[in-house]
């Protein structure tokens, strides 16, 4: 029996850990999916919220996205208007080929990625 526990207790230690790891992903790549995102149409502070949570069942804070959506502006790659009582942004050209140059090196992301996991 103890061995049953010890199996299902590091299940669940693993599955924590996951949930983590997938939550800081999302979280350090927020300004990709925004910019993935905004290629299909305008959004809204909120609508990022949605999305985020609609998509990748997470609730982040409206200061995350808020704080994410500025620094994007700031750089040039989202342009924001306001229409009525809330901000939308959508890409700039700058925001367009910096979105299409990381998806065509989508591959060269991922050698990145499975080198470093695999690297004794």
């Amino acid at each position: 029996m103890q061995d049953i526990t010890t199996i299902s207790g590091a299940g669940a230690v693993e599955t924590k850990v996951l949930r983590q790891m997938r939550e800081r992903i999302i979280k350090s790549f927020m300004d990709v999916i925004i910019m993935y995102e905004l290629r299909n149409g305008p959004l809204s502070g909120y609508d990022v919220i949605s999305l985020i949570h609609n998509k990748f069942n997470l609730l982040v804070s409206s200061g995350t996205v808020y704080s994410m959506l500025y620094s994007l502006e700031r750089n040039g790659l989202i342009d924001g208007k306001w229409e009525e009582r809330k901000r939308v942004y959508k890409l700039t050209d700058k925001g367009l080929k910096t979105i299409e140059t990381l998806l065509n090196s989508n591959d060269k992301i991922k050698d990145f990625i499975t080198k470093f996991l695999l690297k004794p």
